[in-house]
């Protein structure tokens, strides 16, 4: 399976693990909750798919590399304890909690979240002295005399043998007691991460056109040369910061994330390529409708690789101001209920100040749970600006109503609600010009290639990126829909957009 299929099995999982019985029991007892072992090849996103489902799930996650634990580090340390039996005095070994379920207690007292994944990666890499405590601890759930916390699942993952020497192959035993999902590497799901991650176009567009690069893994006269997933998303993070820092991309560069020299030298010279194609046809300016002549003839003669990468520029930078303007609306719809509840607060008769009181009661709530998910590892990115961004709100908010000494609680929130307001018209003022910019981007496209391959490009990607889907399930996009009912690219015969509209994605605010 692909690492998307293997994260939608895991959390399904986990979601069956967790389910409880009208007393509040586990329906699944812990010793019959199979760990699962997630087999793959190094660097194809094993761990990123654990953090994605703690957050999604709302629950904590505690990482642990088994590589460097040794056996006093993951069972305890042993001491000495005097106890009596039957009239007589003994010495008797015991042992301190090993360091991997303690921190599973830390996360659950700092966080309060009761619930979470305890992910072990590189399990079938544990030293000689730690591996047979391995199989009851996979069995039993315990490390030494303390077992895991109810409420905790055991997800596992290690490499195949011929990607690490250090691999020790379980028998059949330990095999027995888990639950083995085998992961290969698969360009089309992980563009779909990809896409939300935001990776650099030239990423995107070198891979569309050359898929056997994405990953790979081989041995030459050189010694091992291997390209993987996590070195495309890290090459590309560093793209990033070096455009913006203005610093030139060589092929050394390029090299320490990409372990492959063909690769290197062509994706270099693609890169090259891709900044001048970024200069030459001024992307910014089409989606604001300022197209000039030489732009569109270039367009209209330049050969199959050019095009593609004209149209993943102009669609990645249009996808990034829908992605903004949706965050934005999230921000707000998520802003409404405390406003709601500072109204209702205001219209109580109570004053100026313990209006403020109150809004500064819910500004550390929510600081407080913000922490709270980041410490348990459950805190996504953009819940974390969300949050941020009400705490901001609200915080100002109140410290206008400490500066109004004379106004009254209802003339205090009046001044909220036009906070608010402004934001939202902001708001408004941001959609209609993304509107805009996505007709533009219609029009230059029908002006130079019609209704060709590269319209089914962008309706495409139109469809199957979430945050455009809808933007135009929210706000109708009559290019979108000309277009659609033109390629007619389902066979069902109600167009892409009836696809949209059956997702029930909202009406905004």
């Amino acid at each position: 399976m692909n690492i998307k299929e293997a994260k939608n099995y895991i959390k399904d999982t986990v979601k069956i693990y967790l389910k409880k019985d009208e007393e509040g029991e586990y329906r699944i007892p812990i010793v019959r909750q199979r760990p699962i072992f997630l087999l793959g090849a190094p660097g194809i996103g094993k761990t990123a798919i654990m953090e994605q489902i703690a957050q999604e799930l709302g629950i904590a996650l505690v990482s642990y590399s088994m590589t460097h634990h040794t056996r006093q580090s993951a069972l305890g340390l042993p001491f000495i304890v005097h106890k009596e039996y039957e009239g007589k005095a003994y010495d008797v070994s015991e042992y301190t909690m090993s360091e991997i379920i303690a921190s599973v207690y830390d996360v659950m007292a700092a966080s309060g979240i009761r619930e979470g994944i305890l992910f072990l990666d590189e399990i079938n890499c544990v030293s000689e002295t730690l591996a047979p405590s391995m199989l009851q601890f996979l069995q039993y759930k315990t490390f030494g005399r303390h077992q895991v916390p109810e409420g905790w699942v055991i997800v596992t993952a290690g490499n195949p043998p011929e990607y690490n020497k250090s691999v020790r192959e379980f028998d059949v035993v330990t095999m027995d007691r888990l639950k083995i999902l085998e992961v290969e590497a698969d360009y089309a799901a992980w563009k779909e991460y990809a896409r939300e991650r935001g990776i650099h176009t030239a990423v995107l567009n070198y891979l569309d056109m050359k898929k056997e690069d994405f990953y790979k893994v081989e041995t030459t006269v050189r010694g091992r040369s291997y390209i993987t997933a996590r070195g495309w998303e890290d090459l590309s993070q560093m793209l990033m910061l070096y455009e913006e820092e203005g610093i030139v991309t060589e092929e050394s560069f390029v090299g320490q994330y990409i372990r492959n020299e063909r690769v290197v030298k062509e994706f270099t010279a693609y890169y090259d390529l891709y900044q001048k194609y970024r200069n030459d046809y001024k992307v910014e300016e089409i989606l604001t409708g300022i197209v000039n002549a030489q732009a569109k003839d270039k367009a209209c003669k330049a050969d199959f690789d050019e095009r593609l990468s004209l149209m993943g520029m102009l669609i990645d930078r249009m996808q990034q101001d829908i992605k903004e303007n949706m965050r934005k609306s999230e921000m707000l719809s998520d802003l409404m209920n405390p406003l709601k509840a500072l109204k209702t607060k205001a219209q109580s008769g109570i004053g100026a100040d313990e209006l403020a009181a109150f809004l500064k009661k819910q500004t550390e709530g929510r600081q407080k749970a913000m922490e709270s998910l980041q410490m348990a590892g459950a805190l996504s990115a953009p819940d974390k600006h969300k949050h941020q961004f009400i705490i901001r709100f609200l915080s100002g908010c109140e410290k206008q109503m400490r500066m109004d000494d004379n106004s009254s609680a209802e003339e205090a929130f009046a001044k909220v609600k036009e906070r608010f307001e402004a934001e939202v018209t902001e708001y408004k003022r941001n959609t209609a010009q993304v509107q805009e910019e996505l007709h533009h981007l219609f029009r230059f496209v029908e002006d130079v290639f019609g209704s060709g391959n590269e319209m089914l490009i962008l309706v495409t990607e139109c469809t199957v990126q979430a945050d455009c889907a809808k933007f135009i399930s929210m706000y109708g996009c009559e290019d979108y829909r000309r277009h659609n009912e033109e390629l007619m690219l389902t066979e069902r015969g109600g167009g892409l957009l009836q696809q949209i509209e059956e997702l029930d994605l909202g009406t905004g605010l």
